[in-house]
């Protein structure tokens, strides 16, 4: 296996960073990963060295504002000036256009994790004739009450303190009951995972966990609201094969009742090849649990099939 980083500048004039992983052997396809929030694309290095020894090559970029992306440790979080959600989409289709530049006979699967999940549901309406499938990781289906309230509060603190005010409000908001559920609770991410070296890792990582200004909250419930919009969901391609996985207990989804959800909306907008899976006991990081080679191994047998 090599493993090489390249960057690339984006609409913004601002440096992309992206990881590469080739397999020695003829690659037989491309797994591009879209990682979540407040973490980077290198905590991928197992998923991705597992992939390159099924004959997979692997692109994963830092999205702006995460990981080595970010113009400084100072500024995570900070996304864009303008729509941070469509800006971000916008660098995946750039990865992929390279990675179809330097590879153009390979089929690409889109992998997207957490927020990454919801940039890859608004990704395929876009450009879902780009790859021959999509996963979707830790995800979940339209959203309610929440998305509206999370919208007002961020457009008047983004009004009276501007983009970069402290989003310590919209934080809480999104994720301040996320580990109820896990009491007695070892640290604030419990919920991430029952790996607890895993959630130790993140907890130490300065590029993980980060509280994010408001404008992030604002582009990324904006974001989520137009990806149920039935025109941009009409857009998706009814060939393209999607899978969607997910921990039973991961309160992103719901705990399970998001993911099917979605896998009903996709249904019902006659996609003909979506099937999801619900890991009993799981958390949010499903790779990074201690069930995860058997998750890699559900997720290459996929992909397999699909190219």
């Amino acid at each position: 296996m090599v493993k090489k980083e390249f960057t690339f500048p984006n609409s913004d004039k601002n440096v992309i960073h992206v990881y590469q992983w080739i397999p020695t052997q003829e690659a037989k396809g491309i797994v591009q990963i879209a990682h979540g929030m407040a973490e980077r694309a290198s905590r991928y290095d197992y998923f991705a060295s597992v992939l390159v020894k099924e004959g997979f090559m692997v692109y994963a970029n830092d999205h702006r504002g995460h990981g080595r992306s970010a113009t400084s440790i100072e500024d995570l979080g900070y996304i864009s000036d303008n729509d941070g959600f469509s800006d971000m989409v916008m660098d995946m289709k750039s990865v992929t256009d390279i990675a179809k530049m330097e590879n153009p006979n390979l089929p690409i699967i889109l992998f997207g994790h957490s927020m990454g999940s919801f940039l890859a549901q608004r990704y395929i309406q876009l450009y879902g004739n780009e790859i021959a499938g999509v996963i979707l990781s830790g995800t979940n289906g339209k959203q309610k009450s929440l998305v509206n309230v999370g919208i007002l509060l961020s457009k008047i603190i983004i009004a009276f303190k501007g983009r970069r005010a402290s989003g310590k409000r919209l934080d809480k908001l999104t994720f301040g009951h996320y580990n109820h559920r896990f009491k007695p609770n070892k640290t604030k991410f419990d919920w991430l995972s029952r790996d607890e070296e895993e959630v130790r890792r993140y907890v130490e990582d300065p590029y993980c966990g980060t509280l994010f200004p408001a404008s992030f909250f604002h582009d990324l419930y904006k974001g989520t609201k137009m990806i149920h919009q039935k025109d941009n969901l009409a857009q998706i391609p009814k060939g393209l094969p999607i899978y969607i996985f997910a921990g039973d207990e991961d309160p992103v989804g719901e705990y399970g009742k998001g993911v099917i959800s979605l896998y009903k909306t996709y249904e019902s907008l006659g996609i003909r090849n979506v099937s999801y899976k619900l890991y009993s006991g799981g958390r949010h990081e499903m790779l990074n649990e201690i069930n995860k080679d058997e998750v890699i191994r559900d997720v290459i047998a996929w992909i397999t099939k699909i190219i």
